[in-house]
């Protein structure tokens, strides 16, 4: 038995990490969410905006179970795995900030208006001012 579990956990392991690291399909994420993804380069145009302790509905733990902290440089996507790093640009300017997922959102309501990544205040600061809110972006998995 013990040779049988070893030998399914070397096999199976490459797929766990495959989904854990890897974006995730597009069937993955909210129908509202679903776009077109450059597969050779994983990178996504869309809306981004920002969220911290002070929004309403915020939660004191982020959806991995983190406790959410404003200055980090983390973000609220659907379909990217936990801990996924992406690079998140902004169009107008051109600024750009590598951030972690740790939670899920944007909330439904906003992702059918085009968001596609809550960024936490602080990253939104790197390559925006907050009093924008929303931003055209570039997402790129990394």
């Amino acid at each position: 038995m013990k040779l049988l579990t070893r030998s399914c956990l070397i096999i199976g392991l490459p797929v766990i990490l495959a989904a854990v690291f890897l974006p995730k399909s597009d069937a993955s994420l909210p129908s509202a969410a679903v776009q077109k993804v450059d597969k050779s380069r994983f990178k996504l145009d869309g809306v981004a905006s920002w969220y911290s302790k002070q929004s309403p509905g915020i939660r004191k733990h982020t959806a991995n179970n983190e406790i959410f902290d404003d200055t980090a440089m983390t973000c609220a996507m659907w379909g990217a795995g936990f801990n996924q790093l992406v690079r998140v640009t902004n169009k107008a300017n051109g600024k750009s900030v590598v951030v972690r997922v740790n939670d899920r959102g944007p909330h439904a309501r906003f992702v059918r208006e085009g968001r596609i990544i809550d960024l936490t205040k602080a990253a939104f600061a790197k390559i925006a001012h907050p009093k924008r809110g929303l931003i055209e972006i570039q997402l790129e998995f990394l």
